[in-house]
């Protein structure tokens, strides 16, 4: 008996952090915390990936980006008016888009005032860590695997829009959507990197563009690889970026 009740457990487990399309997305956020560690940041395939060690504390990121339903809750208590939406339309467990930067940092500081603590956009390296895996990393092209369509909604498979929250296979950590379904705006402004080590980096002092990572439901492959930046106006709204949340430890 006690064997068969371990390998239940054993199987619940891996069940749970493969568990896709989940039900409810609650109005705060789900974390998973990711232990702090060090990592190389970046890659050889593009000229703005230089290569360089980074060492990064511990935090707690969102489970998946943002939803519709979870942005829709703060504009009701903030008295915020929604964005105009998608062509599609609202659907409350997709990832919530057509918000600038400057939406997603008002919506974190909410965050703060609803549940204490320090709620905020991830810098792009704890960005990266994470959609690694953090200490749990394999090494993979993308957030959880190398093959993008077990993993991620993009242009090959969306169907010209997003999709659902958490119904594609998570990364090391169990955190889902961080490779495709939507551009999720971090704290940086937009820079080149270092090559020397680092330590918890916060990017460029100043800038005129911030940091999206992730790729969307509308790019090819290459644009959804972990190591992959790209960098728009913070007063850009768009229906292929999105957000996702950090609490600072």
């Amino acid at each position: 008996m006690k064997k068969l009740l371990n390998l239940f457990a054993v199987f619940f487990a891996a069940t749970t952090i493969h568990a896709q399309n989940p039900t409810t997305f609650p109005t705060k956020p789900e974390l998973v915390f990711v232990e702090g560690g060090t990592f190389t940041m970046g890659s050889t395939v593009e000229k703005n990936e230089t290569p360089h060690s980074v060492t990064v504390s511990s935090f707690s990121i969102g489970k998946y980006p943002v939803t519709v339903g979870q942005y829709k809750a703060y504009c009701a208590a903030t008295g915020t008016p929604m964005p105009d939406a998608p062509s599609w339309g609202w659907n409350d467990k997709h990832p919530m888009v057509m918000v600038n930067y400057n939406d997603a940092v008002a919506y974190c500081n909410w965050l703060g005032e609803e549940f204490g603590g320090d709620w905020r956009l991830p810098t792009e390296a704890q960005w990266e860590f994470a959609a690694r895996g953090g200490n749990n990393s394999k090494g993979y092209t993308y957030s959880g695997g190398n093959d993008l369509d077990e993993l991620g909604w993009y242009a090959d498979n969306a169907g010209g829009k997003t999709q659902t929250a958490g119904r594609k296979k998570p990364n090391e950590l169990g955190i889902y959507d961080m490779s495709g379904n939507v551009w999720e705006w971090c704290k940086d402004w937009y820079g080149d990197y270092s090559s020397s080590a680092q330590s918890n980096p916060k990017g460029p002092a100043s800038g005129s563009s911030r940091v999206l990572r992730g790729g969307s439901w509308n790019d090819a492959a290459a644009y959804c690889r972990v190591a992959n930046r790209f960098s728009i106006s913070p007063e850009c709204r768009s229906n292929i970026i999105g957000f996702r949340v950090l609490l600072s430890h």
